[in-house]
């Protein structure tokens, strides 16, 4: 059996991202904003809704794991893995009282980039270290994929700021315009190891802007769960709404084409955002469909709040018509123009 191509390592490499990321986001995006509306009521759930705020944290330990289990390297080989990324994450920052706390996901791509330079470095090591290997890889895996993911991660952070700049500038566009284009913008964010959120937050997205990106990513997650859906189980389906759906990230990268119907509903549904003022905040523009934080967010913030009106806009740019335009771009891009089939969005957690 030959040695892996590139593009086998890199298709491995976002396979186990993608797992690793929807494993930890997925408790907290079904609980999260339900238990806040039970918390009053119920303060003791309060507990339930840390665990799954500390568990997203965990991301970069988790992705480290995966991505060792989709290269199946040895238990000793997986956990060390886990350590270097979690050190490159930059999901743990050292306060000036010199206390650790927890800073979020950390940087998804600097995850990646230390997960991928852990793996290339626990395989060279292989059997060399024989009866020392549980003293010395774990060890060595902080010091040298570890310590380099952690030496770039002011770049890699610098590097994706950048994309925020790109937006920024976008904003000061007219609104229908503008919706368009974000929505566009975080519809290919959302399927690539860049974080949403962290964009949005970096530079304040706020207003019809976050509305705009909730849809871009409501147009992904819906969108891909209706094409994937013959290929994969309802669960799964399921997972890119509820998720993220940053699952799809490894056949997105395989295959860019899986993601014109896709885009197409978001510059739709982005151009309506401008149309009827559909607002969001800095800290809501990144999750779409999730936990429902893009939705109720925008009638948290509509003008007359629960009115009819106000819910009917809602529910038509958030579901009714996220579902009915990828149903029918899907169809033509896979019956018509055939540049699509559902095999393209097939998904393998074995």
């Amino acid at each position: 059996m030959g040695a892996p191509t590139m593009k086998d390592f890199f298709s491995k490499l976002l396979n186990g991202m993608s797992i690793g990321i929807v494993v930890s986001l997925i408790p907290n995006a079904l609980l999260g904003e339900i238990l806040k509306l039970i918390i009053p009521h119920a303060p003791y759930l309060q507990h339930v809704v840390d665990a799954t705020v500390i568990i997203m944290s965990m991301l970069p330990v988790l992705i480290g794991v995966m991505v060792g289990m989709t290269f199946q390297l040895t238990p000793i080989q997986i956990a060390s893995v886990g350590i270097a990324a979690m050190v490159g994450s930059g999901a743990i920052e050292k306060t000036a009282a010199g206390a650790f706390a927890l800073n979020g996901i950390g940087i998804v791509i600097n995850t990646g980039i230390t997960a991928a330079l852990a793996v290339l470095f626990v395989k060279w090591v292989g059997t060399r270290l024989k009866a020392y290997s549980i003293l010395l890889i774990p060890t060595l895996s902080i010091l040298i994929p570890g310590m380099i993911g952690l030496t770039i991660l002011p770049f890699i952070k610098a590097a994706t700021g950048l994309v925020g700049v790109g937006v920024a500038h976008v904003t000061s566009m007219q609104p229908v315009v503008m919706g368009a284009i974000i929505a566009v913008i975080f519809c290919l964010i959302i399927l690539s190891p860049i974080s949403t959120v962290g964009v949005a937050t970096v530079i304040m997205l706020s207003g019809v802007s976050s509305g705009a990106a909730n849809l871009g990513i409501c147009a992904a997650g819906v969108g891909l769960a209706i094409a994937s859906y013959k290929a994969n189980s309802l669960g799964t389906a399921l997972a890119h709404v509820l998720g993220s759906p940053k699952i799809q990230m490894r056949n997105f990268f395989m295959k860019p084409k899986i993601a014109f119907p896709m885009l197409i509903t978001a510059a739709v549904l982005g151009a309506l955002a401008g149309v009827f003022h559909i607002q969001g905040t800095p800290y809501s523009a990144g999750f779409g469909l999730s936990g429902l934080v893009g939705p109720l967010n925008f009638m948290h913030l509509a003008e007359g709040g629960w009115t009819a009106k106000n819910i009917a806009i809602m529910l038509s740019t958030f579901f009714v018509l996220p579902l009915i335009l990828n149903v029918g771009l899907i169809y033509v891009f896979s019956k018509k123009l055939r540049l699509i089939k559902s095999e393209d969005y097939q998904l393998n957690f074995e």
